[in-house]
């Protein structure tokens, strides 16, 4: 691996910076909608907020072994960088080549709609169904289209990308003022429901805890076509509903992406870790808590458009409530899209350095930031908005979907692989360099990367038992990235 894969890049990042990074990339809009979902699989108010504690703990086990290998390896590229040392440069490159196919270029693409869906209600022009660019099929199921929801997206990607390309200094600006107003609004949603919640008819106060049959829950009605009832139904759904908190709380490992530009990484790289996860762990089992103390368990399970915070705030404060949460998740969008814009590019350009993408993509610029690299994403990320599934709704009229959601779905048991592959990385590092520097090492060694390793494996698992065909075209999705990877070998050898 070539270790000069950050020469060009400069070490202007503090730890404020880069835990405002961590924070930044994880709180998107996932947490104002995911827990309708969770609570329609597990049917009770104390499953949901399980659901939400373990999700937490594996993201915390995560990063206790994370930033290991970050002050092992403060390098550009991050956990491609773990993963090629620890397995080979296969390993490292299917990571990278599934984050630039579909995992951050998709997740930018999916939170930039989020962020135009909100615009909406402030500015009605901007509409899912108002086409520049009206839907036409490209396949039996899919369709291309541009709508302004869409082109604001695109507008949004294109900003940042700008902005990120202008040098570190002007991005992480953008990143701290902006993850530092988001983390406010979400401590805000947090506190208004705490104080004028636990009223008489809350989940908290009226719903079965722990008895999801006797709120009204089926695992027939949950998860269609599965046979297995009682405890057996219930912790296989519990598994899957832990996805949409997983996604919540993704991206983490963002801030080892930019291991290069971070000041005395040794120290930084895992305080910023631990303390940049530590605290949106805890505001989101605390969001939760203040859902279940204004809502009604069944207005938890069936928010409109699954968005229980603003479910939560509309009963609090009526429409203006609604309006309120409407511009926290724009900020919150705005600042998550820029820390994944930022952090990502940094992984193509560590390949692109080894010599396994495109030669441009290892270079920077006057700004010292890799700036083709941005470019390049900014450009895929833009077309993936554009595709659309199409299906027949109940009422036999066409709609439309988003591709890059259904690929995002398809790659949640990939991205559980990776989370293995991470955490067992510590320990394979340990016995095969055993006098490497460490910095920081993990506490709870070797407990802890294996307890996490041994539930990210059960909770694949179940995934792939509940729904083979969504993990299966996951993992092929990865593995596409194997002929590509022997092509650029081959390739690399014979220049």
């Amino acid at each position: 691996m070539n270790s000069a894969a950050s020469r060009n890049l400069v070490r202007e990042l503090g730890l404020l910076d880069a835990t405002m990074i961590v924070i930044g990339s994880m709180i998107g809009s996932g947490i104002f909608i995911v827990s309708a979902e969770s609570a329609r699989l597990t049917g009770a108010p104390g499953w949901l907020l399980l659901t939400w504690v373990v999700a937490g703990l594996l993201t915390i086990c995560g990063a206790l072994c994370c930033a290991e290998l970050a002050t092992m390896m403060p390098r550009a590229g991050g956990v491609y960088v773990f993963l090629h040392a620890a397995y080979g440069p296969a390993f490292g490159f299917l990571f990278g080549w599934t984050l630039f196919l579909v995992v951050q270029t998709g997740t930018i693409a999916a939170v930039a709609i989020a962020f135009a869906k909100f615009l909406s209600v402030f500015a009605p022009a901007v509409s899912t169904d108002h086409y520049l660019v009206a839907p036409f099929a490209i396949a039996p199921h899919f369709a291309i289209s541009l709508s302004t929801e869409q082109l604001a997206a695109i507008g949004l990607i294109a900003l940042l990308t700008f902005t990120n390309t202008r040098g570190l200094r002007l991005g992480t600006l953008v990143q701290n003022s902006f993850t530092s107003m988001k983390t406010l609004a979400l401590l805000g949603v947090v506190v208004i429901g705490l104080a004028f919640g636990w009223r008489q008819g809350s989940a908290a106060l009226s719903a079965h805890w722990w008895n999801s049959n006797a709120n009204g829950w089926s695992a027939a009605v949950a998860q269609p076509g599965l046979r297995l009832t009682g405890a057996a139904a219930i912790a296989l759904l519990f598994g899957k509903g832990m996805v949409g908190p997983l996604f919540a709380q993704t991206a983490w490992t963002n801030v080892t992406f930019i291991g290069s530009e971070v000041r005395i990484p040794g120290r930084n790289l895992s305080r910023a870790l631990l303390y940049g996860c530590g605290i949106v762990v805890l505001l989101y089992i605390a969001a939760n808590i203040a859902y279940i103390a204004v809502l009604p368990f069944p207005a938890i399970e069936h928010a409109p458009q699954n968005r229980v915070a603003g479910a939560m705030m509309r009963e609090i404060f009526g429409a203006p409530g609604l309006l309120a949460v409407a511009a926290a998740i724009m900020i919150s969008t705005f600042g998550c899209n820029n820390g994944l814009i930022l952090a990502g590019a940094r992984v193509y350009y560590a390949m692109a350095r080894d010599r396994l993408f495109f030669a441009r993509i290892g270079t920077t610029n006057k700004f010292h930031v890799p700036a083709a690299a941005l470019i390049v994403q900014g450009i895929w990320t833009g077309l993936l908005t554009l595709p659309r599934t199409v299906s027949r709704g109940a009422n036999g009229l066409t709609q439309y979907g988003n591709v890059y959601t259904q690929l995002l779905e398809y790659i949640v048991s990939a991205d559980l692989v990776f989370y293995i592959l991470l955490v067992v990385a510590v320990i394979v590092l340990r016995r095969r360099r055993p006098a490497a520097e460490r910095p920081y090492r993990t506490w709870g060694y070797p407990v802890v990367p294996v307890a996490s390793a041994v539930l990210a494996l059960l909770l694949t698992a179940d995934l792939v038992f509940l729904a083979p065909a969504t993990s299966g075209i996951g993992l092929l999705i990865v593995l596409t990235g194997l002929p590509v990877y022997l092509a650029w070998s081959a390739c690399r050898k014979t220049a």
